[in-house]
């Protein structure tokens, strides 16, 4: 479960004494965080503790977090001159540390637990990139897909082959699996999602080669099912706000599902927990390539009580 060490008191005693980015630019802290959960629930795969800024970073454009919560880029992506300024042949030097955190935690699991990388899609780093952090409605990006189409498709580009380059960095590193996060991907229409992003998702898929499994997360992004098919990608996961037996309907028996308990779910009592976690399960009973996982990211208030609930209702689920 992506961010599940959030939850957890060991996790906030490192918070006490580093900064975000001092856990992922550190290798060894960023093992450490990604281990913490599964030492402690034993879950079936350990996700990389990042954070899908770091290719912002790793094309030159730093960030950081504002005292009072939100994201800070060092500049924003106004126009041709700032896009041109995206060094992607960097990507993999300034990220090395990516490479090496991924390596200590292949060494710390033993084969016993898989490793997922991860990465964010071109299209929501777009978005972070032109707009930063802690905005109430992401436009700029839209507006830069419908206003000029040139300039737009130049930096989905960079940010494609950015992407497509760190992934093959992190399976490299030891990475049995990735996931692209497309989480702005709901706030485009129907008629836009496909190239504005599905489009550029596919290249990142087709990139990896069949080397491991790709998992691509689309928060929202309900009415384009069909393009998420066409990316390519092994398995798709869902957030909580879709039925998932009714979408195992619509999509092909070869592309398995991922998800999609409500996160929110975690900050109420293992008898909810419990419930809701046994009617996904009994609703996706039969449906082969089913994950079970939330839908979307473990929140900061989930009790570690309902974590275990829930770990221990899909193991002994029959």
């Amino acid at each position: 479960m992506r961010q599940a060490g959030r939850a957890l008191p060991e996790y906030r005693a490192l918070k006490e004494k580093y900064t975000f980015l001092e856990l992922v630019q550190t290798p060894e802290l960023a093992a450490e965080v990604t281990l913490q959960p599964i030492r402690r629930f034993g879950f079936d795969a350990a996700i990389l503790f990042s954070d899908i800024l770091v290719i912002a970073e790793g094309l030159g454009q730093k960030y950081q977090f504002r005292d009072q919560g939100g994201i800070e880029m060092e500049f924003l992506l106004k126009g041709a001159d700032d896009i041109e300024r995206l060094e992607v042949g960097a990507v993999c030097e300034r990220l090395e540390y990516v490479a090496r955190a991924l390596k200590l935690i292949k060494g710390e699991l033993r084969g016993r637990t898989a490793l997922i990388g991860f990465a964010g899609s071109p299209w929501t780093l777009a978005n972070f990139m032109i707009q930063g952090g802690g905005v109430k409605e992401y436009t700029k990006a839209k507006a830069l897909f419908y206003t000029d189409p040139g300039l737009f498709r130049r930096l989905m580009e960079k940010l494609t082959s950015a992407v497509s380059d760190f992934l093959r960095l992190q399976i490299d590193a030891g990475a049995e699996a990735v996931q692209i996060f497309d989480s702005l991907g709901g706030v485009l229409s129907d008629g836009s999602f496909g190239p504005a992003s599905a489009m550029w998702i596919k290249r990142i898929v087709e990139s990896v080669n069949g080397r491991v499994p790709v998992i691509v997360f689309s928060k929202g992004a309900h009415g384009n099912w069909k393009d998420l098919v066409q990316t390519g990608a092994n398995v798709l996961g869902a957030d909580w706000t879709v039925r998932l037996a009714e979408l195992a309907l619509r999509l092909p028996a070869t592309v398995g599902l991922q998800g999609n308990l409500d996160p929110f779910v975690l900050s109420t009592s293992p008898e909810v927990v419990g419930s809701e976690t046994s009617r996904i399960l009994r609703e996706m009973n039969g449906r082969p390539g089913h994950i079970f996982n939330l839908g979307h990211g473990v929140t900061p208030n989930a009790k570690l009580e309902n974590i275990e609930r829930l770990v221990a209702t899909v193991r002994e689920f029959k």
